[in-house]
């Protein structure tokens, strides 16, 4: 059986990387709509169409309150529900402590963090309507879990999210919502904000060597690995999990 059969779900930043993944597989494993969303219309046209009809693709700014709302109240009038929220979208600016500017902090902090706030937000208060209760699985990275020292804004907007989850999935359970709360903690994949950290460096190629060595594995992560991960805790299979950071970064924070 499909793992995501009659289930609608919602994901933020499908129009390429680990976003796009995951709507391609939720696709394959039955869910019965998806509201994908992204700030690139066009990019975000190209996912979405080989997906089927039952397939919403819509704008949205992950850090205004009202494109949320809209976002989650469209899932809802199209399909009925919501079942499933993957807060997906994010940026990468990279600068340690000393370069980052505040500018460059306030935006990271806008997307990573202050988007994942409102997206948790705005799916508890759908869900928890009629007691059908979901899932939300909140992207944050190893970053979110262990140090860098060139990524002082990206760790502190992933270790925000990561903590965001547990303080979600507790209030959840506690209130008896049936909504359960997770995070995924990728190192480096393959992705196109990846890529691009890659080529703003001064020695791409030693970059990405570097990139692809700093997990045991010895290679940096596809994205359909990462949606793999993804879809285990938007379906069934994890009915029991709740407030869990799944590290999915090929040995790296086991080191």
């Amino acid at each position: 059986m499909p793992r995501l059969k009659g289930k609608i779900a919602l994901i933020t930043g499908a129009a390429s990387g680990i976003g796009a993944a995951t709507a391609a597989l939720f696709a394959a494993e039955g869910a019965a709509g998806l509201v994908l969303t992204d700030l690139r219309p066009e990019a975000l046209a190209a996912v979405a169409a080989p997906l089927g009809e039952r397939v919403v693709a819509l704008a949205h700014d992950v850090t205004r309150e009202e494109d949320w709302r809209r976002a989650a109240d469209e899932a809802v009038a199209r399909f009925g529900r919501l079942d499933v929220v993957v807060n997906c979208a994010g940026i990468a600016l990279p600068g340690d402590i000393e370069q980052t500017t505040l500018a460059d902090w306030r935006a990271t902090q806008a997307v990573n963090s202050d988007g994942v706030f409102l997206g948790c937000r705005e799916a508890v208060r759908v869900m928890k309507e009629g007691g059908r209760g979901g899932a939300i699985v909140n992207i944050s990275s190893v970053a979110g879990m262990i140090g860098d020292p060139k990524l002082a804004a990206y760790c502190a907007s992933k270790g925000a999210a990561r903590l965001l989850t547990k303080s979600v999935a507790l209030h959840c359970a506690r209130r008896g919502y049936n909504i359960r709360c997770n995070s995924v903690h990728p190192s480096f994949a393959a992705t196109p904000m990846v890529e691009a950290m890659i080529a703003r460096s001064r020695s791409p190629e030693r970059t990405r060597e570097g990139l692809a060595h700093a997990s045991p594995l010895g290679r940096m992560a596809a994205p359909e690995e990462i949606a793999a991960a993804v879809l285990f805790l938007a379906s069934d299979e994890s009915s029991f999990i709740t407030g869990a950071e799944l590290a999915v970064d090929g040995g790296l924070t086991a080191t």
